[in-house]
């Protein structure tokens, strides 16, 4: 849209084709009116939505984007935890910039943005990381919202519990189903009472529904995990054929673990399956060396519980991050932004 305004005002998606099997990566509001959304398949969206122009995406462009977008963040703090491409927490607590006030920071940077690279910003300024990423899906598209820390109360009781993070359609459906619908409710448990029902997710869900939240920002994240997969444009049946395929994708994997740094150990390899009925399954098994025969050994695991056609595979690698186990951890800092 940014590229070519004869894109604009039109519902328009970045994705596979729909005659190959493709799956919308984003799409603009346009088609979100119409209830297209990520990971939708490219058909279905077609159908919700028949005058949805699905193209398909530029990764190069992207990277090269966000990239751009990263140096104008840098100028501001030192102190950047990427979350994508299009996202990251900024620690503006000691920044001197538009003396140190993190809602001028934010709005600047917005502006800087979308004169330098033509595109908006949504942005959340709070004192946690937890309420930043909330206040900046608030207003979006390019938006702004500030939470001030008199303000964090008032905000947090009326917050829907679906936007606790880590909370998925399975606790939230046993949460709705105790009558819990927002922090306000949530916050008649004890932290006892959540951590029976809960385990140790009941500790992170007592803090979160009163504002609470520690966590750093980290300049220095390390990746968790490596990961390709493959959407076929006609199911495979038989067992040769999903070893065929796995085999192509082992290639694709260490070609991306070729460029990680020597600190990263492999801890587990992961093999996921999407079957043509859109029913999933993942097997996972520890691993210091991710060989061929250890992937083809789940592969057949996978088989044996399930062999019925498959439209999807994917192979990963989990990682350790061996910098994590020496050195002190960052101190909490008051101020954030998130940026997206």
């Amino acid at each position: 849209m940014r590229d070519d305004p004869n894109l604009r005002n039109r519902p328009l998606a970045v994705g596979g084709a729909s005659d190959r099997r493709g799956v919308i990566a984003t799409c603009n509001y346009e088609a979100r009116s119409f209830g297209v959304h990520s990971a939708m398949p490219s058909h279905q969206a077609k159908r919700l939505c028949p005058d949805l122009l699905v193209i398909p995406g530029n990764m190069k462009k992207y990277r090269e984007v966000s990239a751009e977008m990263h140096k104008i963040l840098a100028e501001y703090s030192e102190i950047i935890e990427p979350l994508s491409l299009d996202e990251a927490y900024v620690d503006v607590s000691d920044s001197n910039h538009c003396h140190g006030s993190a809602t001028l920071i934010a709005r600047e940077i917005r502006q800087h943005v979308k004169q330098k690279l033509g595109i908006t910003l949504s942005a959340g300024v709070a004192p946690n990381k937890f309420l930043a990423k909330i206040a900046s899906d608030w207003q979006k598209p390019n938006g702004l919202t500030v939470i001030e820390p008199h303000a964090i109360e008032a905000f947090v009781l009326r917050l829907p519990v679906t936007k606790l993070h880590g909370v998925g359609r399975v606790t939230a459906q046993k949460l709705h189903h105790q009558g819990i619908q927002t922090c306000a409710d949530l916050r008649r448990l004890s932290l006892v009472e959540l951590i029976k029902e809960y385990g140790k997710f009941g500790n992170r869900l007592y803090t979160l529904c009163r504002g609470i939240d520690e966590r750093a920002v980290n300049s220095a994240s390390s990746r968790k995990s490596v990961s390709v997969e493959h959407t076929f444009a006609t199911d495979l049946a038989a067992l040769d054929e999903w070893q065929q395929a796995i085999a192509k994708l082992y290639i694709r994997l260490y070609k991306r673990l070729a460029k990680l740094d020597s600190y990263y150990q492999i801890s587990a390899i992961v093999i996921k399956i999407k079957y043509n009925d859109f029913t999933q399954m993942t097997q996972e098994r520890a691993s210091r060396s991710s060989r061929i025969s250890e992937f083809n050994d789940l592969l057949k695991q996978c088989w044996h519980k399930r062999s019925k056609p498959i439209r999807l595979l994917g192979v990963g690698i989990k990682l350790k991050d061996l910098r994590t186990e020496f050195g002190p951890q960052q101190l909490p800092l008051p101020n954030f932004c998130t940026i997206k």
